[in-house]
């Protein structure tokens, strides 16, 4: 049986100093910043850390630097799971599962290729579950890049009845299609994490174990609140919430290019520099800014009125 891994799970960026190092001053303080506004684990080495762009030395020092720095704060996940051949993912899921981390994730797309079966993606899972250490929290990623390859039921039953995988971060973007994916787990070792914030609250509603889309590095302590105290207060949590589907419509603009300029108005590192997003979002989208400005306002705005009300964040 493996131990659980659940809650406001922010995918960890990836600071780059002027000259495209990994920033790991930087990278420092960003993981404070998640600790500190509300994360209950993190998931490093993911599509928002770059990880289609870092080398596998790059990959593996960020999950070591990660779960050094966090000391058993709260649980590390990591995936860095990028090749295409099964003998290079082996290296690549056993090198990440020797830096520590309490979980590792295996990406969906590179299971199977895109014309394949089922029976293939379970021959490509009982490969790696024999490779990796079989105390080892698993998880499952439905990640979009390079393409996004959504599990079946019957796919999603056979991991949850091997006993191995802790997790999936849901990318299927879709309430009917997470509350059948909660009815199926049911009784499993195999929560269920929604990643999409247009239904981020109607989720947690169901029964989701939590949320871990790419705005916890613009609010996690917003989606934390909403987790923790929106079913005592549902107006004010619609209210919330309405607020967050609206504010995650700038995933479009650039990200995670946006949410490192974010962090740089924050002061949490000095550059936004990306190898994913290498154009000017600033040129690319009109009032880039003016847009970022009002998303972090509305964020303060609500943090003052859950304060009032006596909650935290």
């Amino acid at each position: 049986m493996t131990r659980s891994i659940t809650g406001i799970i922010p995918v960890m960026l990836t600071p780059f100093s002027p000259d495209n190092q990994i920033d790991w001053s930087g990278y420092e303080r960003l993981i404070e910043w998640y600790i500190n506004n509300g994360a209950e684990a993190l998931f490093a080495v993911c599509m928002s850390s770059e990880m289609h762009y870092l080398a596998l030395e790059e990959r593996v020092e960020l999950a070591r630097f990660t779960v050094k720095t966090v000391k058993k704060r709260v649980p590390v996940v990591a995936s860095g799971h990028v090749s295409k051949k099964l003998a290079e993912q082996r290296t690549e899921l056993t090198a990440i599962a020797d830096t520590g981390v309490d979980g590792v994730v295996l990406v969906t797309n590179r299971l199977v290729p895109p014309e394949g079966n089922s029976q293939i993606l379970r021959d490509h899972i009982d490969a790696l579950l024999s490779a990796l250490p079989a105390d080892l929290p698993l998880g499952l990623y439905e990640c979009p890049a390079p393409y996004r390859r959504l599990l079946t039921d019957q796919e999603i039953d056979y991991c949850a009845q091997t006993g191995r995988f802790t997790l999936i971060k849901d990318v299927s973007c879709d309430l009917q299609t997470v509350k059948r994916r909660l009815a199926l787990t049911k009784d499993t070792p195999l929560a269920i994490i929604n990643a999409n914030a247009a239904i981020a609250w109607p989720t947690l509603q169901a029964g989701a174990a939590g949320f871990c889309g790419v705005m916890t590095n613009l609010h996690p302590d917003l989606y934390r609140w909403l987790q923790d105290h929106g079913a005592q207060d549902p107006e004010f949590a619609e209210e919330l919430s309405t607020f967050l589907v609206l504010a995650a419509m700038c995933e479009s603009m650039g990200y995670p290019k946006l949410a490192k300029i974010h962090h740089q108005r924050l002061g949490t590192f000095t550059h936004a520099g990306s190898r994913a997003v290498t154009s000017d979002v600033r040129q690319e989208y009109w009032a880039f800014d003016e847009i970022l400005t009002r998303i972090e306002q509305g964020a303060t705005h609500f943090r003052d009125r859950i304060a009032r009300r006596g909650g935290v964040t």
